[in-house]
């Protein structure tokens, strides 16, 4: 894998965008937090960490991560999360990465409310102690948001798939636990082509909540018009509703 397709170069390099005032992020909480997960982990057997975008980088995870794929402390205590990066499957850790930005720029076009009722689920391969690649299934969620809203520190859990069929692939979905909402990651067979400037706007338009009316009145267009338009992204992005296409237009770069 080229390095310029690295997670460091895909993931990170998004990151650095976040824009934070680290004099007020309140680390305090973070003790909290860790102790919560570190008893899910004794209890659950399950791998959690948390992540700091603003650091951008893990700064907890729980005693017992290692041990699920067969490491000791001693196989990572020097490169810490690192060491569990590097053992992913090249093409899962990709398809992972691009997935992460592809969903963190769907959040943030949520309000805060939203951005805390929503994980992403994923599927992939890392290499166990024995040197055999094992199915993962890891969630994250928001656990905080800063002063403006951005989000800040994410919560993970990892668990070993209990299905080790044959691997067809890493998968991501996005995924509203208050509503059970589902929206896969996959890429889209019905996507043809791209979308004419008029749809891009509307489409832009809807993705910053404004309803049919508004977007009417702002483009100087009929409403019918406007539904024309929205039915005809709809049809193009292969999407049931207008967040499927907020999504899938932000994932294919149309936005």
């Amino acid at each position: 894998m080229a390095e310029t397709n690295s997670i460091h170069e895909i993931f990170f390099k998004y990151l650095s965008q976040y824009d934070f005032n680290e004099e007020i992020l309140d680390y305090s909480i973070v003790d909290n937090y860790i102790k919560t997960l570190q008893s899910i982990s004794e209890i659950g057997n399950s791998g959690t960490g948390i992540f700091d975008i603003s650091k951008k980088e893990a700064i907890f995870y729980s005693s017992n991560f290692g041990k699920l794929l067969g490491y000791s402390p001693t196989d990572y205590e020097i490169l810490g999360q690192d060491f569990f990066a590097k053992k992913i499957h090249p093409d899962d850790a990709y398809k992972c990465s691009v997935s992460g930005v592809t969903i963190l720029k769907i959040l943030s076009n949520f309000n805060s409310s939203e951005k805390l009722t929503h994980k992403m689920i994923s599927e992939y391969r890392m290499l166990n102690k024995q040197n055999k690649y094992i199915k993962l299934i890891e969630q994250y969620q928001v656990l905080e948001l800063d002063e403006k809203g951005q989000i800040w520190l994410l919560m993970n859990i990892v668990d070993i798939s209990p299905n080790q069929d044959e691997f067809e692939g890493s998968k991501s979905k996005l995924y509203n636990y208050k509503t059970g909402q589902i929206i896969p990651l996959e890429d889209n067979p019905k996507i043809q082509f791209e979308l004419t400037k008029r749809e891009t706007e509307i489409l832009s338009l809807v993705r910053d909540g404004f309803l049919s009316k508004e977007i009417s009145d702002k483009l100087s267009i009929s409403v019918h018009t406007v539904n024309t338009h929205r039915q005809r992204f709809l049809e193009k992005l292969g999407a049931n509703n207008s967040m499927e296409a907020v999504i899938f237009a932000s994932k294919y770069g149309l936005l």
